[in-house]
């Protein structure tokens, strides 16, 4: 299967990456996509795009992960709040609801650009 991301291979030729590496993976989708400003032709650049428009798949996945983040985040600033009676642990976790919602926010919009292109 072409489209499925595999991880680089380690220094000694296994697939194991590090624990900061997977955890970067699971919350950020920079990783699978291609720069269309380094491609130095036309036809590089069609095929960057190409392969970006088929990564989109991903990004429920990454809406769903962050999701839960915002929804975690959320109810922790409201118990927080309501039950300890903690103003700066309440204040702490809205703040990141908040960072985790515009995160959903640009999620959803580079989706809905790249499902939607137009190609030239």
């Amino acid at each position: 299967m072409a489209d499925t991301p595999s991880p680089e291979p380690g220094a000694d030729g296994d697939p194991a990456i590090s624990f900061s590496t997977l955890l970067y993976r699971f919350l950020f989708f920079d990783w699978l996509f291609r720069d269309l400003g380094a491609a130095r032709n036309v036809y590089e650049r069609h095929a960057a795009l190409q392969h970006n428009r088929r990564m989109c798949r991903y990004f429920p996945t990454y809406l769903r992960r962050w999701s839960v983040m915002t929804m975690f985040d959320f109810g922790m600033g409201c118990l927080a709040e309501r039950a300890l009676q903690a103003n700066l642990w309440s204040a702490w976790f809205f703040t990141w609801s908040c960072v985790t919602l515009t995160g959903m926010v640009v999620i959803s919009v580079a989706w809905a650009f790249l499902a939607n292109a137009r190609l030239p």
